[in-house]
Formats: structure tokens, sequence, C-alpha cells
């Protein structure tokens, strides 16, 4: 009798956690697949650092990453930077290729020369965007990246923005990586792209 009545309780506690957490489970499906969605890039014209112009189809690669940051950047923008320059090193080794573009959200400061100087100190081949403001904004914005530029008492200015690396399969997203994502993880992402 001990037993049934056990076997019932635990199955009744399933029960209500299937109940509880289902939905929970369907609403955080929802908002990555919304996620997805708002990530599906737009036309646009840019020039890279050495003057080519790169278009969405500059993209379509088997796998490419896209970083969207700022040369003034005090912390994330070049530990991003620097972990993608060792993963391109590993696969590398394994003879994988992922292209990657770091995409100024700053383009008033970062000129093409001033991103190429900044680049140059990167071990890998990193490609370098900048522009018009206009163009650069509305480019993040179909990436789903947001920014701000946050302003002090002096004038000075730096900018909060999102910062993930997008995931790119023949121009099309397939993931993301976050800074929470050791180097172990991030190629284990990568890999499943390549």
């Amino acid at each position: 009798m001990k037993i049934k009545t056990s076997l019932t309780i635990i199955t009744g506690c399933f029960i209500i956690f299937l109940f509880i957490m289902l939905p929970i489970f369907l609403s955080l499906q929802n908002q990555k697949d919304e996620y997805v969605a708002s990530v599906t890039g737009s036309s646009f014209s840019l020039k890279d650092v050495n003057n080519n112009i790169i278009t969405e189809k500059s993209f379509k690669s088997p796998a490419t990453a896209l970083f969207f940051g700022f040369t003034n950047c005090p912390d994330v923008c070049p530990i991003t930077l620097n972990k993608l320059s060792f993963i391109m090193n590993e696969l590398k080794k394994e003879k994988g290729k992922l292209k990657v573009f770091f995409i100024s959200i700053d383009p008033q400061r970062d000129t093409p020369e001033v991103m190429k100087n900044y680049l140059s100190s990167f071990e890998n081949e990193i490609i370098g965007i900048t522009g018009e403001a206009e163009k650069i904004f509305t480019l993040s914005k179909s990436w789903g990246i947001k920014s701000q530029k946050i302003f002090s008492e002096d004038g000075n200015y730096t900018v909060d923005h999102s910062s993930p690396i997008l995931l790119l399969k023949n121009g099309k997203y397939a993931n993301r990586i976050t800074h929470h994502n050791d180097i172990k993880e991030a190629l284990k992402i990568i890999k499943k792209i390549l």
C-alpha cells in the first residue's frame, strides 16, 4: 500500500512539474526563435580598411563570424578579437577556416586608418569595416546589435553595445558565441557549422 501511495504522489508531482515547466520552456524556445528571426542581416555596401567594397555577399563563405565593436573599447572588444584570433589559429591546424569581420559601431572615430592600425595588433587577418554612421547603424540593427553612445561630462563618449559573435553559414545566421563561452565551447559551436 505504501509503494502504491508513493508512486501516486511521485506521478502527481511529476505531472504538476510538467504543467508548470512546459509553458516556461515553450516561452524560452519562442524567445530563441524570435532572436534567430531578428538576425537576418540586410543589403548594404561599405568599405573595408583596404578600400575594398564589402556587401552582404562578402559574408557568404562557408563559415563567417561578425563582431560589432569599436577601437576605443576598453575591454570586451580586444578580449573578443583576441579570442577570435586564437580560434582562427586552432581551426587552421585542423584545415578549417573562419572568415572574421570586425564592424565598427563608432565610425566617427574609427576611420579606415585607425581600424587598420588597431587590427594590425592581432595575429590573424580580421577584416575591418567602417563607413557612414547611418549605414553602419542599419547594418548592426539588422543583425540584432544594439548600441548607444554614453557621454561623460567632459564631452568624451564610449559606446555601450551588445557583443555577441554572430556565426553565419553561407551568409545566413547559424549560431552565436557570447563572452560567457570559453575557447573550448566556442570552437565546438563553430565546428558544428564548418
